[in-house]
């Protein structure tokens, strides 16, 4: 490797001025909630402190209160009947409910620090106008109680999934947005995803007796409740039970419920429970068995690649409409035969508790940030477990359905505004997976893991951005990447270098010229590979890198704004068999074949 020390010593200081300047409030919830399972309700009182570790002074808050979306003529009712490709989930199911299934929230009062305040709510969010500003470093309790209706289940949250799970609860109490050095983020909810501030949680869930719950955080009164968390009750008990559950550290809390759940726990070597919650007449009980049996293996390959699981417990619970993932927990559907796309759903929403959980983007503005994180660290873990070395490829060739499709915007797009659900997937899942692993050509293997482990240990349990992780990378590799985070990110250029021709240059030289015939500069990994099969690799960083990887015999920087490259390589062409480009696909080449260069005797 090639450091600069006055570039090295310069991205060591960015990074510590970045910590250094760095905050985020704080938010602590204790909530009582009183289901009514005959009326699909609930009664809440809820208590929020919100502390103020800005530099400004606050005179406003906002609230989600994302049932609202479940209503006819909402944002999501209506951004759904006019997209062009609709979830196939939602449709224009929200439409067509009827009064006792749709979702609302109902505000019965709101004080805050015992002052009673005034609000307005505009669909999802409600913006409330403060009594008394929080000033920097100052905290107010926030005091309200309100009435909710579960609504029958189409994205996420709801009541009676297709799988006859009751409960879905999630995106399911009024919730207070985020406040960063951006300001607030009252986004409506319209379709997808989420940011908000970690806190701790205490949630009192009081539901008849039957009801066997499990969500996030950990159970501090299993002895009050049985159901697979202590012995069962006996005697005379209530009709209904409270279940406490106490989260610390986490900026969501979700929720499940069934008469009818199975709940089985595996202790994990170092003693941390894992529980499953499902049911035996719509869940295939043979993969969810089978899952159990893998779960120690994916928490410790996660440990060793991406960092520890850093929760006391992770629970797995057949609900929702898909799969989702929610701090210290899971919804997956339960049913279907195919135990490698059972174990696939798993692992991908478990791995959010990395890339959205402990590390917490903002989803709305950088999908790509959580999704594709997840999505990549998904398909390691699964290329590892089925034996399957090119588990990535899948994700390159949808990736080139989006570019012929025209339907390709900006990655940076943000997560409700792209015109097409078929674009969004792909940039969100795909091209970010493989924004990390066009990284690991770009920095080489071992600097890439290092800032994968680095990444999670200095940014978890707060909110990075994608030019946090950048400088992660900047500084384990030594390496200037501003440029690929703006081609990759924030434009729609691709990638097609070539071998345009190759030339003997007298005894024992030979002249290879390259070519890019693409619009996104990337640095060239070539492969000599000889007659007697001897392969030596290259690696051609671009001028704006500033350096290169400590991978292959390093050549002279390409600047990107010349076409061609000449690289001189001390071998006879007699003896060269061929020539190749980016021999470990991990570059985005659009056009492949023009990346080979074969001598006539070996066609």
């Amino acid at each position: 490797m090639k450091r600069i020390s006055a570039i090295a010593l310069s991205l060591a200081a960015l990074q510590l001025g970045a910590q250094s300047n760095y905050w985020q409030n704080h938010v602590e919830y204790k909530m009582d909630i009183d289901m009514n399972v005959e009326e699909n309700t609930f009664n809440g009182e809820q208590w929020l402190t919100f502390t103020n570790n800005s530099p400004d002074t606050i005179t406003e808050v906002y609230y989600h209160l994302y049932f609202n979306a479940f209503q006819p003529g909402s944002m999501m009712d209506t951004r759904s009947r006019n997209i062009s490709d609709p979830d196939g989930r939602v449709k224009d199911r929200i439409f067509h409910l009827e009064s006792d299934e749709v979702g609302f929230h109902e505000i019965l009062s709101l004080e805050q620090d015992g002052q009673t305040v005034n609000y307005d709510i505009q669909q999802t969010v409600m913006k409330v106008e403060l009594q008394r500003p929080i000033i920097p470093g100052d905290a107010s309790v926030f005091h309200m109680t309100f009435h909710s209706q579960v609504p029958v289940q189409i994205r996420r949250s709801g009541r009676d999934n297709k799988e006859d799970v009751e409960y879905s609860m999630s995106q399911w109490y009024p919730k207070m947005a985020m406040y960063d050095e951006d300001g607030w983020h009252p986004d409506p909810y319209v379709g997808r995803e989420f940011y908000a501030e970690f806190g701790n949680f205490l949630v009192n869930i009081k539901i008849d007796k039957d009801y066997v719950v499990g969500g996030t955080g950990v159970l501090t009164n299993p002895e009050a409740v049985g159901h697979g968390y202590g012995p069962e009750l006996t005697g005379r008990v209530s009709d209904k039970i409270t279940y406490t559950f106490a989260a610390d550290n986490v900026h969501d809390f979700a929720w499940a419920a069934d008469p009818d759940f199975i709940h089985d726990i595996v202790e994990l070597e170092n003693g941390m429970p894992v529980h499953f919650f499902y049911q035996e007449e719509t869940a295939n009980v043979e993969n969810w068995e089978k899952l159990q049996e893998a779960v120690p293996a994916y928490f410790s390959f996660m440990a060793e690649h991406f960092g520890a699981y850093d929760y006391p417990q992770f629970s797995v619970i057949q609900a929702g409409d898909g799969g989702m993932e929610y701090p210290m927990c899971t919804f997956v559907v339960g049913g279907g035969d195919e135990w490698e796309g059972f174990l696939g759903l798993f692992v991908h929403e478990a791995t959010h508790n990395w890339y959205y959980g402990m590390l917490g983007t903002n989803e709305t503005n950088y999908p790509w940030m959580d999704e594709g994180f997840t999505t990549f660290a998904e398909d390691e873990f699964m290329g590892m477990f089925t034996d399957n070395p090119n588990v990535h490829q899948s994700a390159y060739n949808v990736y080139a359905q989006l570019d012929a499709s025209g339907l390709r915007e900006p990655m940076s797009t943000p997560g409700d505004h792209f015109n097409h659900n078929f674009a969004y997937s792909i940039s969100s899942y795909y091209m970010g997976s493989m924004f990390l692993n066009q990284m690991r050509s770009v920095v080489g293997e071992e600097a890439f893991w290092n800032g994968m482990m680095r990444y999670y240990n200095v940014w978890k349990f707060k909110h990075p951005k994608p030019e946090d992780f950048l400088r992660i990378m900047e500084r384990e590799s030594g390496l200037v990447l501003d440029w690929y985070l703006s081609y990759w990110k924030d434009q729609t250029k691709t990638i097609d270098y070539a071998v345009d021709s190759v030339l003997p240059m007298g005894e024992g030289a030979t002249l290879i010229r390259l070519a890019n015939n693409g619009e996104m500069p990337m640095p060239v990994d070539v492969v000599i590979e000889l007659e007697g099969g001897t392969e030596i690799m290259y690696t051609i960083p671009l001028v704006m890198m500033h350096g290169h990887k400590d991978e292959g015999l390093a050549a002279s920087p390409w600047p990107w704004t010349h076409p061609t490259y000449e690289l001189e390589v001390s071998y006879n062409m007699r003896d060269i068999r061929a020539i190749r480009l980016n021999p470990n696909r991990q570059v985005a080449d659009l056009n492949p074949k023009n990346d080979t260069w074969e001598s006539e005797d070996s066609e």
